[in-house]
C-alpha cells in the first residue's frame, strides 16, 4: 500500500508557513507500515491542484490532501477532488447543521455565522465525511476507482486527530495486512558522504538484494553525515530487531566514525564519555569564542561534569590567565598550554584549548582556516590541527568547534577501550 501526500496552499510555496504537516503525516504513515514515496506542495489554483492530484494518484494507491478545506474563495480542495472524481459537489445537511451548531456555541462576541462557512458542508458525490471534532471543516474519504483520496484540514491538531482516528485505520484495512516501518539514524563525523558510501558499498549491495532493511545517506553540514537505516516488519518489536542487527553491521564497518544515534549530538557523546569516567571538563577558547562551551552546555545535566570555560581572545589573557608562554598564539604549543592552563585554573580533569585564524585576515603568518587544539587528559597532553581553508568566518568557527569536540570524543573513547 502506497500513500503519498499533496499539501495545498500558496502560503506554503511563498514560505509564509513551514509545512510541518507533511512531515508529521509521513512519519505516521511509516509507523503504520504504509509506504510513502512522494510529498508535493501546490498553490491555490484549481487547474494545478487537479493536475498534482492526478499525477500523484497515478503512481500511488492513495493520496492525502492537506489544506484548502476552509470557507474562503481560495479554499478549493473540495472542488479539485470533485473534478478528479468526475462528480458534483452536494451540500450535506448534517454537516451544515453541525457547523451551525459550532458557531452558535461560539457566538458570544463573534456575531452570526458567515454565509461562506456553509461551503465547508459541500461534499463530492460518493465521498464519505470524516466528522470534524475540533473545528468546522470536515475531512473526506473519496474513492477514485480502486484508489482513494483523503482530505484533511491544514490546522495541525485537526489534521492529526482525523488521521489517527479515521485515515490510518482505513489505510490499514485497504492494505489488508498490518506492518510497521521504523527508521534509525546513525550520526557520523570524519568522512565525506562519497567515502562513507564506499565503506558501506558491500552492505548496501547485499541489502538491495534483500530489500529490507535499507540504508540511505543525509549530508547535514556541521552535524556530519547521517546514515538512515529503515526496516519494515509485522510489528514494532520485529522492526526494531531488524534495526538492531543492521546497526551492528554498520557499526562494525564504520567504527568510531559513528558518534550518536537519532537525536544524540556530538556534545552528548562527549558529555556521556566524561560523565562515565567520573571526570570534569573545562575549555579555553580563542577563535571559537565560546562556541565549544555553548554546545557542551546544551546537554541536560552538563553541570555535573562541565566546570566552565575561558574565552581567551586577547593574547594577554592567554599569557596571564592560562600560563601560555609569550610568543606565537596560533600554534600547537599555545593550544596545549591553553588546555593545561584551563584544566588547572578550573580544577578539572579534562582541559581543552583551541586557537586559530577565523578570518577575514591571516594572523601570525597562518592562513584563514588554520585551527590548533590541545587536549589535556589528567596531565597527558595531545594536540591536533586542521586546515579548513578560506571559508566564511562563522563557518570556520563552527567547523572548528565540532572537530575539536570529535577529537576529544575519540580520545576519551580510545582511553575507555584501553582501560
Amino acid at each position: 500500500m502506497r500513500c503519498d501526500v499533496v499539501a495545498v496552499g500558496t502560503e506554503l510555496l511563498l514560505g509564509q508557513i513551514v509545512d510541518t504537516n507533511s512531515a508529521w503525516i509521513g512519519e505516521h504513515l511509516a509507523l503504520a507500515g504504509i509506504d510513502s514515496h512522494l510529498q508535493v506542495k501546490v498553490g491555490d489554483n484549481l487547474e494545478r491542484i487537479v493536475a498534482a492530484v492526478r499525477a500523484t494518484l497515478a503512481q500511488a494507491d492513495a493520496v492525502i490532501m492537506c489544506g484548502g478545506l476552509g470557507p474562503t474563495q481560495d479554499d478549493i480542495t473540495r472542488e479539485a477532488i470533485a473534478e478528479v472524481m468526475g462528480v458534483e459537489l452536494v451540500r450535506d445537511d448534517a454537516v451544515l447543521a453541525r457547523i451551525e451548531a459550532v458557531f452558535a456555541a461560539r457566538a458570544l462576541g463573534r456575531g452570526p455565522m458567515s454565509a461562506n462557512n456553509a461551503r465547508q458542508a459541500d461534499v463530492p458525490v460518493g465521498a464519505t465525511v470524516i466528522e470534524q471534532r475540533r473545528g468546522t471543516a470536515p475531512g473526506l474519504i473519496c474513492p477514485v476507482g480502486d484508489k482513494v483520496i483523503y482530505a484533511v484540514p491544514g490546522v495541525p491538531d485537526e489534521m492529526k486527530e482525523m488521521l489517527e482516528r479515521a485515515i490510518l485505520p482505513d489505510l490499514r484495512a485497504r492494505a489488508g495486512t498490518r506492518s510497521v516501518i521504523l527508521s534509525r539514524v546513525l550520526r557520523t563525523w570524519g568522512l565525506p558522504e562519497s567515502t562513507l558510501a564506499e565503506r558501506l558499498a558491500g552492505r548496501i549491495e547485499a541489502l538491495d538484494q534483500e530489500g529490507n532493511p535499507t540504508i540511505a545517506f543525509l549530508a547535514s553540514g556541521i552535524e556530519g553525515i547521517k546514515v538512515r537505516l529503515t526496516a519494515k516488519a509485522g510489528d514494532t518489536a520485529a522492526a526494531g530487531a531488524l534495526l538492531d542487527a543492521e546497526e551492528a553491521q554498520v557499526r562494525a564497518l564504520l567504527g568510531a566514525l559513528v558518534f550518536g544515534v537519532d537525536d544524540e549530538t556530538m556534545e552528548h557523546a562527549v558529555g556521556a564519555s566524561v560523565a562515565a569516567a567520573g571526570w570534569r571538563m573545562a575549555v579555553a577558547e580563542s577563535l571559537t569564542g565560546g562556541l565549544v562551551a555553548e554546545r557542551l552546555t546544551r546537554v541536560p545535566g552538563a553541570s555535573s561534569w562541565f566546570r566552565g570555560g575561558v574565552v581567551a581572545y586577547d593574547p594577554e589573557v592567554k599569557f596571564s590567565l592560562l600560563g601560555v608562554p609569550r610568543g606565537l598564539v596560533v600554534s600547537s604549543d599555545a593550544a596545549a598550554a591553553m588546555a593545561s592552563g584551563v584544566r588547572r585554573a578550573l580544577a578539572a580533569d579534562v582541559g581543552i584549548g583551541v586557537t586559530g585564524v577565523a578570518g577575514p585576515d591571516e594572523s601570525e603568518g597562518q592562513p584563514v582556516g588554520t585551527v590548533w587544539w590541545g587536549i589535556d587528559l589528567d596531565g597527558s597532553v595531545t594536540t591536533g590541527s586542521l586546515a579548513l581553508g578560506r571559508r566564511e568566518r562563522q563557518r570556520v568557527r563552527e567547523f572548528a568547534t565540532i572537530n575539536v569536540l570529535d577529537a576529544v570524543r575519540r580520545q576519551l573513547l580510545d582511553l575507555a577501550t584501553r582501560s
